[in-house]
């Protein structure tokens, strides 16, 4: 790979930010999005090449419903009094274009648990990490076509009730939620602590 691309490739990696204020004014069509999100599944790795990791892409009114489901489910927990910053918070997701929803498919973690008891505590950590590395490669696919996005976790909450709303398998496990769309603000600015606390080097006398 030349020095080039993969400097295009670190600079898209700095350009993933977490992006709250997003309306549905994209450029980007709807088509597109869904060849970003299947790209990203299909070259994503996983532990044992197991591709348990499962995505589904709401768009329109299937968006709005997502929200207003999780709208509904926090009103059963959140006091009446204490609840108007929760809707504000859930209606700035539903303002964005769609969401991306991520599962896991717990009968292939159970399958390869079965069939290699050796790892068996360990299928469970594994689909986890391959999630976040689809989590990521989609957020910078989607900062790289210009779209803002956010990373949301509901799951425990309305897993069960998406499932049943769209009729998806009972194995599948709500992971995370994406909520995308044209950003209307810049993100906060991210402090770093210094990189040589968090990455260490040992040189060999080789000179390359």
């Amino acid at each position: 790979m030349s020095t080039q691309l993969t400097d295009e490739f670190l600079s898209a990696l700095a350009k993933r930010r977490t992006h709250y204020s997003l309306d549905k004014a994209i450029t980007a069509s709807q088509a597109r999005v869904e060849k970003i999100v299947e790209a990203a599944v299909q070259s994503t790795p996983s532990a044992f090449n197991s591709q348990s990791a499962r995505v589904v892409l709401l768009f329109g009114e299937h968006h709005d419903t997502l929200w207003q489901i999780t709208k509904d489910a926090l009103r059963k927990i959140v006091p009446a009094e204490a609840f108007a910053p929760t809707e504000e918070k859930i209606n700035s997701f539903a303002a964005a274009a769609g969401t991306i929803l991520y599962f896991d498919d717990t009968l292939v973690v159970k399958t390869l648990q079965e069939k290699f008891p050796l790892y068996s505590e360990n299928f469970p950590i594994w689909a986890e990490q391959a999630s976040g590395m689809l989590q990521s490669n989609i957020w910078v696919a989607l900062a790289t076509e210009g779209l803002g996005a956010s990373l949301q976790h509901y799951g425990e909450l309305v897993g069960e009730t998406v499932k049943e709303h769209w009729n998806l398998p009972s194995s599948w496990k709500l992971i995370a939620q994406m909520p995308f769309g044209n950003s209307t603000a810049s993100p906060s600015t991210k402090d770093h602590i210094p990189i040589a606390e968090r990455v260490k080097v040992f040189r060999s006398n080789v000179i390359r």
